[in-house]
């Protein structure tokens, strides 16, 4: 009898196979994520383009992807969002105040964000976003308060206001 070779599927083949280690999503789940995010960013787009206030910032991409696709996440609850993201913004600024914005200031800010995001219970990875995106920016105190608040706040919101809709996906679990 003739044996069939038998090779394992490439590698690259391999990665898209689905992994016990990611949250599996419904259609309607996925469909939510889609339209929540949209009108999130969207939001914040247009409310920058008519305030003229920048409410908008790289790492809100971030922060949109964990409240919406995966709310019950302890790094997307309201604390973690909006403290991780303003311990983001205090610590940019006052390493842009101390130090300048030189390459070993970036690191110094993402390291100091996490350290303090650990320490105050209000770990948000976009926190460190912020710290990065700050220092790059050579950011001024307003930073902290737009887009970074703002945006922040707006974005909960935004989430808040959705579950009320989606009882499937309570939101949020907890405030503090």
């Amino acid at each position: 009898m003739r044996q069939l070779n038998y090779r394992p599927a490439p590698r690259t083949l391999r990665l898209w196979r689905p992994s016990s280690h990611q949250p599996r999503f419904t259609h309607g789940q996925i469909f939510t994520s889609y339209l929540c995010s949209f009108v999130g960013i969207a939001v914040l787009a247009y409310l920058t383009a008519y305030t003229g206030y920048p409410l908008i910032a790289a790492p809100f991409g971030a922060t949109a992807v964990l409240v919406f696709a995966v709310p019950e996440s302890p790094l997307a609850q309201p604390r973690n969002v909006i403290g991780g993201c303003v311990i983001g913004g205090l610590v940019c600024v006052a390493c842009v105040s101390l130090f300048g914005t030189a390459p070993w200031v970036m690191a110094l800010a993402v390291a100091t964000a996490i350290k303090l995001m650990q320490l105050t219970h209000t770990l948000h990875p976009p926190g460190g976003a912020v710290a990065l995106v700050g220092v790059m920016s050579n950011a001024s105190w307003d930073f902290v308060f737009t887009p970074v608040l703002t945006g922040a706040v707006l974005l909960v919101a935004c989430t808040v206001a959705f579950s009320h809709w989606m009882p499937d996906r309570p939101y949020p679990k907890h405030w503090l």
